[in-house]
């Protein structure tokens, strides 16, 4: 019988361990069959290096791959926003043109595409994700979305309302890309 001992040092039984255990032979004794063993064993370890030498490879090759695509998902992100953009801007070029070649009694029906190009426009923008920052006159002063640009003093609202948008502020869903520049009440003589 073979002398057999665990790598990690434990008993021949396994007990506790899920390694194969270490055959330590005498060169001169070793007897056929041992020797077939020891030959399975090399064979199952060969088998084993290149399972992980392919599995190693595989991941590689999927790391490779995520990042590329990721790489790509970056790059084309916006991809689907300029697909419903490049209508509306050539609704603009006609516009352009139109207004070039336009008669005086054609302002009307000018404006009335420049309005409709403009909707056009604001509708796609919505379908993005993109929310327009309420900060109407009489609106509490939020600085997490108004940006103050100046005061006014004025008995007509109460001190930090608006008094009045400058310029409008967005949000893309819940982030904010620009705040609302306002203009912010105080009380006279203050």
């Amino acid at each position: 019988m073979k002398e057999v001992e665990m790598e990690n040092g434990q008993d021949a039984n396994g007990a506790g361990g899920g390694t194969e255990p270490l055959v330590h032979l005498d060169p001169a004794t070793v007897t056929v069959e041992q020797l077939e063993e020891l030959k399975e064993r090399a064979t199952k370890a060969d088998e084993h290096w290149d399972r992980l030498l392919r599995l190693t490879a595989d991941f590689e090759n999927f790391k490779k791959r995520a990042n590329r695509e990721k790489q790509d998902a970056i790059k084309y992100a916006n991809e689907s926003l300029l697909q419903k953009l490049i209508p509306i801007l050539d609704n603009f070029e006609m516009a352009q043109s139109a207004a070039q070649n336009a008669q005086t009694n054609a302002a009307q029906s000018l404006q009335t595409g420049v309005n409709m190009i403009f909707q056009q426009l604001r509708n796609a923008m919505n379908e993005a994700g993109l929310e327009e920052i309420d900060a109407a006159a009489g609106k509490a002063f939020d600085p997490n979305i108004h940006e103050a640009v100046s005061q006014q003093e004025t008995t007509e609202q109460s001190e930090g309302q608006v008094v009045q948008q400058l310029r409008k502020g967005y949000k893309l869903r819940d982030r904010l890309l620009r705040p609302a520049s306002v203009v912010v009440a105080k009380k006279p003589g203050a």
